[in-house]
């Protein structure tokens, strides 16, 4: 990217952690898929064993890595500078994580089963006595208790993790029990309600604290001035950018009644605005001086600027004449985001409208500027990316009823996420919009899945269908879950906003997503979701390529 010319931005920092949660959960669909293969494969013949593999678990990696790459790049439409950069980088982190997972890894898993073969060291490589009465020493130097090969697992629940059985005999007919269901049903209403309340108190902007590290001096800065400073607002700049002809009285008029003008806003105290061509024409109205002419008023700008030295800053003067020059005016009250949304879109307005070439500025404006398109952006890039989601769940779930399923359980969660972050004291900018687009990646993988489980399920009832669902992909979405959490929970800790966020909002995606997964769409497919008869096993194939195996992504 960088070689791209793509400029790296402190918000890229935020995409090692991203990767290795996703990454990690990559290499395990490949490990299980890999250590299900001696059940269909010669164990013997190593090539059949990869490519098993590779027929398991290709398609689950593919489908999730196209989920997240198409958010990502799809991001990159915004009008924000960062969040493209941002977007760009981590995106393409992805399609790299995905290459190297398919290949690398691969000869990786391969080069290892070698290893075990030959009993050598984990580490070193060089051959080992095995000593098969202690467990201990076999796991030390060749990483497994047993220096023989893993028997094939057989179908019976004794080969099954814990976890696995866990959902089948207790969390599933729990989950399904009447009582549990209206319990459910009113948990979502709550969820739902909360949500759009967050939403409707949702604040824009963000503060230029949170900019800096928590250690950093601008923090105090901002803190003083907004202690004994917080009726002011900035100071704005109002630039002549053009060459005028200022010793015509006329072309004095119009730029004081331009700035006049600018002084009538609200946010405006006309008492504190500064202007050397006011002082430079009460000057000439005195009587000492005459700046009825260009050579007069070129040369008399010395005694201005005597009077004022300050002065001599605000004016660009060159031997051709003025080729620019500044005011200032004072703003006052200016307290929210709105209010500098207002203000900004009030002095653009005024000063376009002004006969002279005006241009108003601020440094703040940079930050003002987000709050004209936060909402129309963030609002586009989620519709997009939403609908792009769909549109590749179609595609690879042949069931449309369960794609509606995955697009409700979409827009459940950004609501969610949306919602809650408010009241987490995340406000809406650029850089809670990164997140919000990256969560419609990550809200399919829990969601999908889940529902498509249950429309192939061969089960008689709706009730049998969900437990059979949850029994072989709940624990998969739960450890997905988790070890996506793990990779970022390291930035919790951060000094610095940026970090801080990123965590606040993946967490809440990852555990809005999975209570989904695990919760909500269970329990509401077992009213809503009993689609007829089941589809074909050729259909259902699908699902097995994906996350019969799976045991740590969803």
């Amino acid at each position: 990217m960088m070689y791209c010319g793509v400029p790296f931005v402190a918000t890229v920092a935020n995409a090692p952690f991203l990767i290795l949660g996703v990454g990690v959960d990559d290499m395990f669909i490949m490990i299980s898929s890999w250590e299900q293969s001696s059940s269909k494969a010669d164990k013997s013949d190593t090539k059949s064993r990869l490519a098993e593999t590779y027929r398991e678990a290709a398609l689950s990696v593919t489908i999730t890595t196209l989920t997240d790459v198409l958010a990502f790049f799809i991001g990159t439409w915004t009008s924000f500078p960062s969040v493209r950069s941002f977007c760009l980088y981590t995106g393409t982190a992805f399609v790299f994580c995905y290459v190297y997972v398919i290949t690398f890894f691969g000869a990786v898993i391969v080069l290892n089963h070698k290893r075990v073969e030959g009993n050598r060291h984990w580490l070193t490589c060089v051959q080992v006595k095995v000593g098969k009465e202690s467990c201990l020493y076999n796991t030390c130097c060749l990483g497994s208790c047993s220096s023989e090969p893993p028997e094939p697992e057989t179908s019976g629940t004794e080969s099954e993790h814990p976890m696995s059985i866990f959902f089948k005999k207790y969390y599933g007919p729990f989950l399904t029990g009447k009582w549990t269901k209206l319990l459910v049903v009113l948990l979502y209403g709550a969820y739902l309600g909360g949500s759009i309340y967050g939403c409707t108190q949702m604040k824009e902007g963000i503060d230029l604290r949170n900019l800096a590290s928590d250690d950093s001096y601008v923090i105090a800065y901002y803190d003083d001035d907004d202690k004994y400073f917080s009726e002011y607002g900035p100071r704005v700049m109002v630039v002549v950018t053009d060459s005028v002809n200022y010793w015509d009285e006329s072309v004095r008029n119009d730029i004081e009644a331009c700035v006049q003008d600018l002084e009538n806003i609200n946010y405006v105290d006309r008492n504190l605005s500064l202007s050397w061509l006011r002082v430079y024409t009460e000057i000439a109205g005195s009587g000492l001086i005459s700046i009825n002419s260009k050579d007069l008023f070129i040369n008399n700008l010395a005694v201005l600027f005597q009077y004022s030295p300050s002065f001599e800053w605000d004016v660009n003067k060159t031997a051709e004449g003025i080729a620019a020059s500044r005011f200032f005016i004072q703003t006052v009250n200016v307290t929210s985001a709105v209010d500098e949304k207002n203000l900004l879109n009030q002095l653009r307005d005024r000063a376009k409208q002004c006969v002279v070439p005006l241009m108003v500025y601020h440094p703040a404006f940079i930050y003002y500027d987000q709050y004209l398109v936060i909402v129309q952006n963030t609002i586009q890039n989620v519709v997009i990316a939403a609908g792009a989601m769909l549109v590749v769940s179609l595609v690879l779930i042949p069931s449309p009823l369960c794609c509606l399923w995955v697009t409700f359980a979409i827009a459940s969660v950004i609501v969610g996420v949306a919602g809650f972050m408010t009241f987490w004291d995340i406000s809406l900018d650029s850089i809670s919009m990164i997140n919000l687009v990256i969560c419609i990646g990550f809200s399919v993988d829990f969601s999908a899945h889940i529902s498509y489980a249950f429309v192939t399920s061969g089960e008689s009832s709706a009730n049998k269908k969900a437990i059979g669902a949850l029994h072989q992909l709940g624990y998969p979405v739960l450890q997905g879950a988790v070890s996506t959490v793990l990779g970022v929970v390291v930035l919790a800790a951060a000094k610095t906003y940026i970090f801080r966020t990123f965590f606040k909002i993946m967490f809440l995606v990852i555990l809005f997503g999975a209570l989904h997964g695990l919760v909500f769409i269970p329990v509401f497919l077992t009213f809503f979701g009993y689609f007829g008869k089941s589809l074909p096993i050729t259909e259902t194939k699908m699902l097995d390529l994906g996350y019969r195996n799976d045991k740590v992504h969803a």
